[in-house]
């Protein structure tokens, strides 16, 4: 096992220590928890494959989205970039996390990235294989530049 490898499984049993599913806040819970221990552009593959791994391992490796996986820690990384309420480094537990979430609600609705991209263009084999710049709106990142 690589040390990524390691390190997503050590986020994920986290995560899974405090929840009776894995749904849409936990996948957030987890993007957080990568972003801040290992920075956006490090958790951006962190997660990615990880998430990658855990859809072959279950037999579904058609789930695994790339332009939604990394659009989703890019997303989370903007906002604990600019978070006004850095919990201490080490506070990394499910309370720092709930205290971001309710600072930062949109994060929570699972339906955020339409804000940006068509529908169609997620439903297209070209944002499920690979990276697809939004088609709506940019990333609040991008418009202010």
């Amino acid at each position: 096992m690589t040390p990524d490898e390691d390190a997503f499984d050590t986020l994920m049993a986290e995560v899974l220590a405090g929840a009776d599913r894995f749904g849409h806040r936990q996948h957030v819970y987890l993007t957080w928890l990568a972003v801040r221990r290992f920075g956006t552009s490090h958790a951006m593959s962190l997660v990615s494959a990880g998430i990658q791994r855990t859809a072959r391992y279950a037999g579904a490796p058609q789930k695994y989205h790339e332009t939604m996986s990394r659009a989703w820690v890019e997303l989370v990384g903007h906002h604990v970039e600019h978070d006004v309420d850095v919990p201490d480094e080490g506070d990394s537990g499910l309370s720092a996390f709930d205290a971001f979430a309710d600072r930062n609600p949109a994060l929570l609705d699972k339906r955020l990235l339409t804000r940006f991209y068509r529908s169609t263009t997620l439903a297209s084999d070209a944002a499920r294989t690979g990276w697809v710049e939004p088609d709506l709106a940019p990333f609040p990142w991008l418009a202010l530049t």
